[in-house]
């Protein structure tokens, strides 16, 4: 055996021994100290490919990926691993039509939240190219216990990729409560902050040593220019997540069945609307049911002298709309964003196609509605 064979089958024994043990970030000191031996650069360069291809065909991607960067760290011009493992991952040969945003988002609704032998969230949906410019645009963030990644309120840039480590995650502005449940392993969190600017809603702690990828804002569009199909991709799931946290959160629709979620968090809509917008009109048929996702805004009566009574301020979570929709009435008091807002839409003919086959979340909508109605009653009566 030649000694340039000999070496290559060391340093992929070497990689297969990292890659059982699991260890990212010991794995990442290992080679760091393999690459500062004089002379081992080589050596150091062939373990990472070997490391980087044996665990993206073990169905770890993320883990793949950060290697791979810091491959291409010692060798910039390095394109042979990255098409590797685009082949594996990327769903698509070549760019879809232009019409095939639908197919996308449909795509999209079967894909897990988390690390998975078929596929990762917003990197599987693209093609080989996007792919790999994809994976050249994420950064690779390491943070120690105790060491914040996103701060709540803080303004927001950038989604996160969480590929090994665990993160707390905090939510204590506005009384939103102490604590929602953690990121772990293969989550993603932040990616709000990619399709519109707004302050961070949680913070995220880690509870041991982690590594992340972070794409930011700057990144995508700079992608999105040579790859639309990354901004379409990054949309759909934002879309998708914000309606699937929706249905299995807040109380109306929490009972319902996986599939029926399912069913209808396709119908949801992501829409983006200005400081200022009208979203409901007083006097006019509602058109949808909404929920908002980023922003503020307030409702008014409006007087028939033309004054308006502001009520209290709608904020993130909020769900409104749906008395009209209930009750077939025309809206009693009109909505106005205060600021840009995100919000999430659910036409009229879906919420009638879903909700009137749900006698439960009928009745729960139903006493949101009544509710309202009489706290509305109440403040115009106090002024």
């Amino acid at each position: 055996m030649s000694d340039a064979s000999d070496k290559h089958l060391r340093q992929r024994e070497l990689a297969g021994q990292l890659a059982a043990r699991g260890r990212l970030d010991q794995a990442l000191i290992d080679l760091r100290q393999l690459e500062q031996q004089p002379g081992r650069r080589e050596d150091a360069v062939a373990a990472y490919e070997a490391l980087a291809r044996a665990w993206a065909q073990g169905s770890q991607l993320l883990r793949a990926i950060v290697v791979c960067k810091e491959l291409l760290r010692l060798e910039p011009q390095h394109t042979r691993t990255q098409a590797f493992i685009a082949n594996l991952y990327a769903r698509y040969p070549v760019q879809p039509q232009e019409g095939a945003a639908d197919q996308v988002s449909a795509e999209l609704e079967l894909l897990p939240d988390r690390e998975d032998p078929v596929a990762v969230p917003v990197f599987s949906m693209l093609t080989r190219d996007a792919f790999m410019a994809l994976l050249e645009a994420v950064d690779v963030r390491m943070y120690g216990f105790g060491q914040p990644i996103i701060r709540e309120g803080d303004p927001g840039s950038s989604m996160f990729f969480m590929v090994e480590g665990r993160g707390d995650v905090m939510r204590l502005l506005e009384g939103r409560g102490p604590q929602e449940g953690p990121v772990v392993e293969g989550g993603v969190f932040g990616e709000m902050s990619l399709i519109t600017e707004g302050p961070r809603l949680a913070s995220v702690m880690p509870s041991v040593p982690s590594v992340l990828l972070e794409l930011t804002r700057t990144r995508l569009a700079e992608l999105s220019r040579k790859h639309p199909l990354v901004e379409r991709v990054v949309q759909a799931f934002c879309r998708k997540r914000a309606a699937d946290n929706l249905l299995r959160s807040h109380p109306i629709f929490s009972p319902l069945r996986l599939e029926q979620r399912r069913a209808l968090a396709r119908e949801f809509q992501l829409q983006r609307v200005a400081a200022g917008a009208t979203l409901l009109t007083a006097g006019q048929m509602g058109d949808a049911l909404y929920l908002l996702l980023r922003g503020r805004c307030t409702p008014y009566h409006v007087h028939p002298d033309g004054r308006e009574t502001p009520f209290p301020v709608l904020r993130e979570g909020d769900v409104f709309g749906e008395i009209s929709l209930l009750m077939d009435k025309p809206v009693t008091a009109m909505v106005r964003a205060d600021v840009a807002c995100v919000l999430l839409r659910l036409e009229r003919s879906a919420f009638v196609r879903h909700i009137d086959s749900q006698p439960g979340m009928r009745d729960a909508l139903m006493q949101i509605g009544t509710e309202r109605l009489q706290r509305t009653a109440r403040l115009l009566a106090d002024r």
